[in-house]
């Protein structure tokens, strides 16, 4: 237990939607071009996520409730038009100051186990806890593809039908068939661009398996929509779909305000 205090800390003060925090995190790229209506819609899913989940501060690092106002802001654009009950099934986020090292074993192709010590921004857990490094969350919604809060809640979303696989569940209307052949055809495109040294404008960590693709166009859906539309048009209408949200047409309308 004194273990346990030293990482995790003594208390878990009562946290809720601080002003000041929402204000200047609505301000951030990310959320430009939502209306009244939907700021509003997205408050309401904010303070629900802060008052159903369990808030802990890691390594010294204390959460309060501007902290959670701006993890919560980020997490809940995906389930703006979805329902909170989408992150439903898990109660616990915990949160590093910075990137955390977790310790690992991991068997190479000849069956020899290693110990892994790799640094981690973020870290998503099947019925268990949401891992963020809050020097990471500052870090996001720049709408500039960058969101760890939006990439780990993306792996939440992914696990709720069970393997973490890119492939989440489904609305009516969206076909098991069409969803994975337009992810694995981008997925292959990527890797292959990846793999002949092409700089890509997003994140290369999606090539690493189908369920990082998944989460790093996630993020790109909500941070810079334009790109995901240019590059993979077909997962930008899949993700239109599943998120019932265009983020690109909310960039358009601002960019064309902004020149009027």
């Amino acid at each position: 237990m004194g273990l346990l205090r030293a990482l995790f800390g003594r208390g878990r003060p009562h946290l809720e939607l601080d002003a000041g925090a929402w204000s200047e995190t609505l301000a951030l790229p990310v959320f430009d071009g939502l209306n009244p209506d939907e700021v509003q819609r997205l408050e309401g899913l904010a303070r629900q996520l802060i008052a159903d989940k369990t808030f802990t501060g890691a390594a010294g690092h204390e959460v309060d409730s501007a902290t959670a106002t701006r993890i919560a802001a980020f997490a809940v654009l995906p389930v703006l038009n979805l329902g909170y009950e989408w992150y439903k099934g898990w109660h616990e986020i915990v949160v590093y100051p910075a990137e955390f090292i977790p310790e690992r074993e991991v068997m190479d192709d000849f069956g020899v186990v290693h110990r892994v010590r790799q640094p981690l921004s973020g870290e998503a857990w099947a019925g268990g806890p949401l891992v963020l490094s809050w020097d990471d969350v500052t870090h996001s919604g720049g709408g500039e593809g960058y969101n760890v809060v939006i990439h780990e809640f993306a792996h939440k979303l992914d696990m709720k039908n069970g393997p973490v696989d890119g492939l989440p569940v489904l609305h009516a209307g969206i076909q098991v068939a069409v969803w994975a052949a337009v992810f694995n055809r981008a997925y292959s495109d990527f890797r292959r661009r990846v793999d002949q040294g092409e700089e890509t404008v997003i994140d290369t960590y999606a090539g690493e398996s189908p369920a990082e693709f998944f989460a790093v166009l996630t993020e790109a859906f909500f941070e810079m929509p334009d790109v995901l539309h240019e590059d993979y048009p077909a997962v930008y209408e899949q993700m239109r779909l599943y998120f019932k949200q265009d983020p690109l047409q909310r960039l358009e309308s601002v960019n064309d305000f902004s020149t009027t």
